[in-house]
């Protein structure tokens, strides 16, 4: 139980810190190259994408695409 407490705590923690990666970028309304791979490395730290991983993903790459955050060098 105490394995599974911690591997919560922690993929909670994982979630939290790819959430503020992302918010950044929205406050931005910018995303360097740099920050677009923290963001990817976050997400794949663990090796496993969870569902709550996937919509934060999701909603990056549309903001992305529909223009709303830029990609730019950096």
């Amino acid at each position: 139980m105490d394995r599974l407490t911690d591997r919560i705590g922690r993929k909670a923690a994982s979630n939290e810190k790819l959430a503020q990666l992302i918010k950044k970028a929205m406050s931005d309304l910018e995303i360097t190259a740099s920050e677009y791979q923290q963001i990817m490395d976050q997400v794949y730290a663990d090796g496993h994408v969870d569902a709550g991983e996937q919509k934060m993903l999701q909603e990056l790459q549309t903001l992305i695409a529909n223009g709303t955050i830029t990609r730019v060098p950096g």
